[in-house]
Parts: C-alpha cells; sequence; structure tokens
C-alpha cells in the first residue's frame, strides 16, 4: 500500500532543488549544441563532413578553448566555446553574448522557460528563453536543433525504467508563472527518491494539475515503462494525483 502525505511542506525544497539541478543541466547540455551549431551555420557544414569543393569555406574546426562558466540565479553552468582555424579573421560567437545577457534579464525563468518549452514541444519558446527574439541562427540550424531536441526528449520519454527502486515519490504540478499558461495547464513532475540514495526525475510533462485524467496518463506511462511502486507518495492535497494513484 502506499502512504500518502499530503500536509505541511515535506519535502518541498528537495523537490525544486532536484528540478533546478535537472533543468540547469539540460540548458547548459542545450547551450552547448547551440554554440555547435553555430558553428556549423558558419562553416556551411557539419561536423565531420567535408568541404563541398575547393572553393568552399577554408575553416576547419580545432577543439575547444578553455571552459566559460556563466551564471544562473539557480547556479552555474559550463560551456566550452568552439575554436576555429584557417580563418581569414577571429570567429567571435554572437550567440554566447546574448546568453550571458539574458541570464542577468531572465534568470530565475530560464530553467522553467526551458521545461515548459519541453513539454509542450515549443522549441522557439524555450529558444526565445535563452537567447531573445533575435537569435543569430539560420532557418535551417533552428530546424536542426528542433529535431535533435524532440527526439531526445521523446527518447527521454520512453526510457526503460525497470532497474529502478523508487522508495518514494515527489509529485507536483508547476506553474510557469512568465505569462505562458493556458487555462491553468502546469508541468507534472514526478520525482523518484531511489533506494541507493539517488534522486531521478521520472517526468515532465503538460497537463492540468488538478486532473485525474492528467495524471493517470502520466502514471500509465510511468508504469508501462517498468516503474516499480513507491512506498510513500508527497504531493499537494488538491492534486488529483490522489485518485490517479488509487486506480493505476
Amino acid at each position: 500500500m502506499v502512504e500518502k502525505i499530503t500536509e505541511g511542506k515535506f519535502g518541498s525544497t528537495e523537490f525544486f532543488e532536484e528540478l533546478e539541478d535537472f533543468a540547469r543541466l539540460e540548458v547548459q547540455r542545450w547551450m552547448q549544441r547551440l554554440l555547435e551549431e553555430e558553428v556549423t551555420s558558419f562553416l556551411g557544414r557539419v561536423k565531420s563532413q567535408r568541404k563541398a569543393s575547393v572553393d568552399g569555406s577554408r575553416g576547419y574546426r580545432n577543439g575547444y578553448g578553455k571552459p566559460r562558466r556563466l551564471a544562473m540565479s539557480n547556479g552555474t553552468i559550463e560551456v566550452r566555446r568552439p575554436r576555429l582555424r584557417g580563418l581569414e579573421e577571429r570567429f567571435e560567437s554572437r550567440v554566447l553574448p546574448l546568453f550571458e545577457r539574458r541570464t542577468k534579464q531572465v534568470g530565475e525563468l530560464l530553467p522553467r522557460l526551458y521545461l515548459h518549452g519541453l513539454s509542450q514541444g515549443d522549441f522557439e519558446l524555450a529558444l526565445r528563453g535563452l537567447l531573445g527574439d533575435g537569435a543569430p541562427l539560420s532557418s535551417s540550424s533552428i530546424e536542426r536543433l528542433r529535431g535533435k531536441w524532440q527526439a531526445e526528449y521523446e527518447a527521454w520519454q520512453k526510457r526503460s525504467l525497470k532497474g529502478l527502486e523508487p522508495v518514494y515519490l515527489w509529485a507536483d504540478g508547476v506553474y510557469v508563472k512568465a505569462g505562458l499558461e493556458k487555462e491553468k495547464a502546469a508541468l507534472l513532475v514526478v520525482i523518484a527518491g531511489l533506494r541507493d540514495g539517488r534522486k531521478v526525475v521520472l517526468a515532465v510533462e503538460s497537463g492540468y494539475r488538478e486532473s485525474k485524467e492528467s495524471w493517470s496518463e502520466l502514471l500509465r506511462g510511468l508504469k508501462s515503462r517498468g516503474l516499480r511502486t513507491a512506498k510513500l507518495v508527497v504531493a499537494d492535497g488538491h492534486l488529483g494525483i490522489w485518485s490517479a494513484i488509487g486506480e493505476i
């Protein structure tokens, strides 16, 4: 039987710390990919692809510079700026300065903007959150990034959970609070505390916080991927998750 806790603030700090850590690492990975794509757009070819002709771009990739640390409100991310050689003039990233400015302007919102864009499949929304409206990337670059981004999220959603041993689950509906909500839609988030002491984000999906149907769909997905039943679930007393757990 699953024990139910709805009173007080038990677990709330750990929940948001873990969610912010998850989002920060995802933003770091995405930022690195943006820098790589900027170079691809500049050279006109993807990594390891040969030049189309002898008259093509003379530049080529040459590893990375020193790691660059960028401060956000919930921590620091680290990216490596790609280096180029064989150019007539030095290549300067236009993406990195934009991102640095955005971290100062909307630093507190960046992780939630990213998660909101992730769950909604709205790549442009998350891109604007990271870089603003004037991201210096071509439409083909944005399309390549979107394809990789969506494929990774879909693979993450379908990954097997059979090897995990959850002791307890935190569940909550998180609102972005950035003028992006529609009809009280929220990010439905589930985090597991495992027997070995690790915490793992299991789900970040768009849904309705107090809807039994939204939580039922999320829980069915976790169950179908092999997640074992936890001993304890910690959640808000008004969430539809309790009705969903009772059935699933």
